[in-house]
């Protein structure tokens, strides 16, 4: 296992890069919470087996989906990654999204997870279906964090 935060958060990303949901949960503490901020607080996910139902919604159905590694600053446990997300949906649509994540690492497991990106971009990339497939997928991982993070 990774010693420094920085070394956690980059085995997350390679290990989510590589859709690899069992290795994704082991740096995952118990209480995490997942935040994606720009769809707010009412909709993040807790807990490595909710975190990993909620990264499947999104990405699970992709042909393909590769993090692009960028800037890392660490400050302790906490960990900001500049990074860029490549999406490439089964019908041939491509979106190249920038991210800003910002983590925080406990004991070597990361508690808290919030990424920061442009959804109005994503929603523009993506087909024209993905909308109603959102809305139609599972959400027994919502976790209302107002207040949390």
């Amino acid at each position: 296992m990774p010693d420094t935060a920085s070394e956690i958060v980059l085995g997350l990303w390679a290990a989510l890069s590589k859709r690899d949901w069992e290795s994704i949960a082991t740096f995952l503490a118990s209480d995490c919470i997942y935040l994606d901020v720009p769809t707010g607080p009412t909709l993040a996910a807790r807990g490595p087996a909710d975190i990993v139902k909620r990264l499947k919604v999104g990405l699970e159905p992709l042909a393909d989906y590769v993090n692009h590694d960028g800037m890392m600053v660490a400050n302790g446990g906490d960990v900001m990654y500049e990074h860029t997300e490549t999406w490439t949906w089964k019908t041939g649509e491509v979106a190249v999204l920038p991210f800003v994540t910002v983590h925080k690492v406990v004991e070597g497991k990361i508690t808290a997870w919030k990424d920061y990106w442009d959804f109005g971009a994503f929603v523009h990339a993506a087909p024209a279906t993905w909308m109603e497939e959102l809305a139609t997928s599972d959400t027994s991982w919502v976790f209302d964090a107002t207040g949390l993070l």
